[in-house]
């Protein structure tokens, strides 16, 4: 790309905010992982200038190339939405591990130990309602030829994926959460990807595998994180992480409302936890301990006696 097309990106960018009901609050210069430089974007709600994120791009990107116009119409319109949530860096796993996503060093960057990958690093913390100890730095890698199904390496067109591969790599038990540690590696490879489809595919879950989920994520993200108020229970990247769609959520959670459990939204989309739910806080808590022991390595005992099978 051009880097003539570098004066005109805050403009682009904001355009685009604009047509999904955000702000541009703040820009600021930045620089990747290898050096090249940035643009960090500080964007806000237009309704509540207090909810913000950062967008961080390529100085040089261009945001007027026709090809990325519905991807980041797309994503600049979920932002806007997720932004609503009370704690919009915060996700939910599987395991039932509430996690913030923090400190992603946008965008991609080619591997400097000569692997053919292109990574980006971040973090990712427990949050319980606790002051957060047990983190996990993390460095996603896609190979060349995983790369050329991304539209570009940039934040807006792999941030939703990557997230959910790390989500993905935790219910594995392949990531430990710890006080301190080096980073650790997230592969997102074509397993993660239908080409037949060209749909991403995490996790093939059963509508009480969903029903349980989105129980999770509403008393973690709402009622203990959030102040009680609504979280984005359609989030269209807890659809691809759990190979659904966002009606499908929206109709489990209508069943969860007509069990007492949530209290929804007018247009469905939102949901904020009843006491029925908040008196299972001993069951989330626990899962959240069991959780914890099965991503925490364990040494094998056979191994000690030297009972092997190499």
């Amino acid at each position: 790309m051009s880097t003539s097309t570098a004066p005109a990106l805050p403009g682009q960018i904001e355009t685009l905010l604009k047509a999904a009901g955000l702000s541009l609050a703040n820009t600021a210069s930045g620089m990747d992982y290898t050096g090249r430089a940035t643009t960090r974007f500080t964007i806000a709600l237009a309704t509540d200038a207090a909810k913000t994120e950062t967008i961080e791009l390529s100085e040089d990107f261009d945001a007027r190339n026709p090809k990325f116009a519905a991807e980041l119409a797309n994503y600049f319109k979920e932002s806007a939405r997720r932004l609503q949530n009370p704690r919009p860096d915060c996700y939910l796993a599987l395991l039932g591990l509430p996690l913030s996503f923090s400190n992603f060093a946008w965008p991609f960057h080619g591997s400097t130990s000569g692997a053919d990958t292109f990574l980006v690093h971040g973090e990712i913390n427990l949050e319980t309602g606790e002051p957060a100890t047990l983190h996990a730095k993390v460095s996603a890698s896609l190979t060349q030829t995983f790369a050329t199904i991304v539209s570009a390496l940039e934040q807006p067109f792999a941030e939703g994926f990557i997230y959910n591969a790390v989500r993905k790599t935790i219910d594995q038990g392949q990531l430990e959460l710890t006080k301190s540690g080096n980073r650790q590696p997230v592969p997102v490879t074509t397993r993660y990807y239908s080409m037949k489809q060209q749909i991403f595919i995490f996790n093939d879950t059963d509508e009480a595998q969903r029903s349980h989920f989105i129980e999770g994520k509403v008393f973690w993200l709402s009622a203990v994180l959030g102040g009680d108020a609504p979280v984005w229970i359609a989030d269209p990247r807890d659809a691809q992480y759990l190979n659904t769609t966002a009606a499908e959520l929206k109709a489990a959670a209508k069943k969860l409302a007509d069990a007492g459990l949530l209290a929804l939204s007018a247009d469905g989309e939102a949901a904020t936890a009843t006491a029925e739910l908040k008196a299972r806080e001993a069951e989330f808590r626990e899962e959240v301990e069991e959780a914890l022991t099965f991503i925490k390595p364990h040494f094998n005992e056979d191994m000690r006696s030297g009972h092997t099978n190499m």
